[in-house]
């Protein structure tokens, strides 16, 4: 690796916790010097300069593991192929990152920190841009779906079916990203909350987020028969190829939706022990009870707890009786363990669990999206409350 990561990880932790603003400064940079720029973003680019950092985030996290950063740069260069990005944009999102950058360092910043910067961001972008190269032309930017089903599964929650132009290859537990022309240019991720389905449709279960552009598009908006656009399959919380280990998941919110797929492909596959918590802040929450009533019923592997506290219960006696019904549960060791919900859910749960045994190398979740505009992270109470994906244990058990 021609730079250092420690140089990289250190000038990160300097200007990080002036996210929102070393982003604006970024965007103001690239539009102002690179004309013509500024038609492949949305209009609205508040949320947008959260995902640039939380991007960000993910590479300076895996600098020091080579292999997790080969695959995430090559997912994130054949995705980027929607946003109809090519090899000369690169060398200016650079200039407008490296700027930003010393921008906010102030002092901190030296000729040895712009060296390493230069250096990460030159193998970065060649990754990207070769791994975008390597998609064979038959591969679409984007796939084109109709919308065949919609319910209304809560007051702020829809569960859509939608049908792809062309076969869509995808592993259960993987995301995809949606944009639809009621918001040009704005994609958002959602869990796929099916196995791969020989009608070729898909199953995403979408949460209206205040203010959330794509979110209230899909909930409110969007009609029989219409069309949105996805991108392709991503992340790598999947079944571990060939384990007969046994599974323990927790689901959170609408992070039931690549559980779901998760042990439909389960199923599909013959089935092993698994037991799933099923959590939410209130009974009303948990929206696709039939679904998960109908899997214990009919697969005698399947083990279910639903949690979700006494209706008039503080919000933060869910995150409460979640963790004690983990604790529970007891020995987590030589299991297969996912781990899908709010934003902090996976370091506050992963935690516990691998106090309880858990192996590192055997849990598995895709990297939750932080919330930056905030001095300390989520703790475990706080992140039943987010209002984005506000998740629901009376300890019901099931199976």
């Amino acid at each position: 690796m021609p730079f250092d990561p420690a140089v990289i990880r250190a000038s990160f932790a300097v200007v990080e916790r002036r996210a929102d603003q070393l982003t604006k400064f970024f965007y103001a940079h690239l539009f102002t010097n690179n004309p013509g720029v500024e038609e492949l973003f949305p209009a609205r680019l508040a949320e947008q300069r959260d995902r640039l950092f939380a991007a960000l985030t993910q590479l300076v996290l895996r600098l020091e593991e080579p292999e997790k950063l080969t695959g995430y740069l090559a997912a994130l260069g054949r995705d980027h192929r929607k946003f109809q990005a090519a090899p000369e944009h690169y060398p200016a999102v650079g200039a407008s990152l490296i700027a930003a950058l010393k921008h906010f360092s102030g002092h901190y910043w030296t000729p040895e920190i712009e060296k390493a910067w230069i250096e990460a961001f030159t193998v970065i972008s060649q990754a990207m841009i070769d791994a975008a190269a390597a998609v064979p032309d038959s591969v679409p930017r984007w796939w084109n779906a109709e919308v065949v089903d919609r319910r209304r599964a809560t007051p702020d929650l829809a569960v859509l079916t939608l049908r792809p132009d062309r076969p869509y290859p995808y592993t259960a537990g993987q995301y995809l990203t949606v944009c639809s022309d009621r918001r040009p240019q704005v994609w958002r991720p959602y869990s796929l909350a099916c196995a791969p389905r020989p009608d070729n449709t898909l199953e995403l279960h979408v949460r209206r987020v205040p203010e959330g552009q794509v979110s209230t598009a899909l909930v409110n908006d969007v009609r029989l028969g219409e069309s949105v656009r996805l991108g392709p399959p991503l992340g790598e919380a999947v079944l571990a190829p060939g384990s007969d280990r046994p599974l323990l998941m927790v689901a959170a919110g609408t992070g039931w939706a690549p559980v779901k797929a998760l042990l439909e492909q389960l199923a599909q596959d013959g089935g092993r022990p698994a037991t799933v918590f099923v959590a939410a802040r209130g009974d009303e929450d948990q929206y696709d009870l039939d679904a998960v009533h109908a899997m214990v019923k009919e697969h005698a592997w399947l083990h279910a707890v639903l949690a979700a506290p006494e209706r008039g219960a503080s919000r933060s006696e869910a995150a409460r009786l979640l963790r004690e019904g983990l604790r529970e549960y007891g020995d987590c060791s030589g299991h297969d363990i996912h781990l899908s919900g709010p934003p902090d859910l996976v370091p506050t749960l992963g935690a516990q669990l691998l106090e309880q045994g858990a192996e590192p190398e055997h849990l598995r979740h895709d990297p939750a999206t932080p919330t930056f505009n905030r001095s300390r992270p989520l703790t475990p109470a706080e992140w039943f409350l987010e209002e984005r994906d506000v998740p629901w244990i009376n300890r019901t058990e099931l199976g």
